[in-house]
């Protein structure tokens, strides 16, 4: 009985032994399929990347050769640009210098049409306006002789007047304008910026103003082209006069003593513009 049970347990382990001999066996190939699985798997995969290793490295190729062929044409985009721009420089510039030629050929078409019309020759119109010129220059000369001598005129005028009567008061132009250049509180004297070609006369009167407030009263001594000299009068100075106070007349002249001066005034002045 005893030798029946230890064979029967014998074979039991038998049995259980080739169980789990078959069981390992299934897991061992069931291990084997799935590394080969894997393995085949990764070299797929390793395939794969390859191939895309090749094909980033074949774009980057491109890319970079796109690249340079975009440079490229930018480049020649802007030389194409600059050699346009050129091109329609010269063409304005050719056209402003056309235009220029046909100004020019009307003017001188219609000169010499103007010139056929009087029916001189050339010789003459330029004898004649050389003639011209001449007589302008004389007139301007004559005008600035009677300017000076109506000048003198009225100084004498106003001189003689002030003779006769002490008390006579010297008229100066109505709109005529000045300012103090130089003081001297010393010697109570000022130095204006007006003189003989403005119209100044000695002896003459003038307000001394700032800011519309009256300061002295002046009256004028010694008289130069531009310039005038004037010493502050007594009882008339209500304020310190400085460099740069207005002056007015203080008699100013009624509009019938200027029309003479003021016409030939006028007279060389457009004479003088004329030449």
């Amino acid at each position: 009985m005893l030798r029946i049970s230890l064979i029967v347990a014998i074979l039991a382990g038998l049995a259980v032994g080739v169980l789990n001999f078959v069981k390992v066996k299934e897991k061992v190939v069931n291990l084997a399929h799935d590394r080969d699985n894997e393995k085949s798997m990764k070299e797929t995969a390793q395939h794969e990347l390859a191939d895309t290793r090749s094909t980033l490295k074949k774009t980057q190729s491109t890319l970079a050769q796109t690249q340079t062929e975009l440079a490229s044409t930018k480049d020649q985009l802007n030389t194409a640009t600059k050699q346009v721009e050129v091109v329609t420089t010269e063409r304005d510039s050719a056209r402003k210098e056309r235009d220029s030629a046909r100004k020019e050929r009307d003017d001188a078409r219609d000169q010499l049409a103007a010139y056929e019309g009087t029916g001189l020759k050339p010789d003459q119109i330029l004898a004649m306006n050389r003639q011209y010129k001449s007589l302008q220059a004389e007139n301007g000369m004559l005008a600035k002789i009677a300017l000076e001598r109506l000048q003198k005129i009225r100084a004498l005028t106003n001189e003689l007047a002030f003779y006769r009567d002490p008390d006579y008061s010297v008229p100066l132009p109505a709109d005529l304008r000045g300012k103090i250049l130089v003081t001297d509180p010393k010697w109570n004297f000022v130095v204006l910026n007006i003189g003989q070609d403005q119209g100044v006369l000695e002896r003459g009167e003038l307000l001394v103003n700032r800011d519309g407030r009256l300061v002295a009263k002046v009256i004028v001594r010694s008289v130069q082209k531009d310039r005038s000299i004037a010493n502050v009068m007594a009882g008339w100075q209500l304020g310190e006069v400085m460099e740069g106070d207005q002056v007015i007349p203080a008699h100013p002249e009624i509009k019938e003593a200027t029309d003479t001066t003021a016409s030939l005034d006028r007279h060389s002045q457009v004479t003088a513009s004329r030449q």
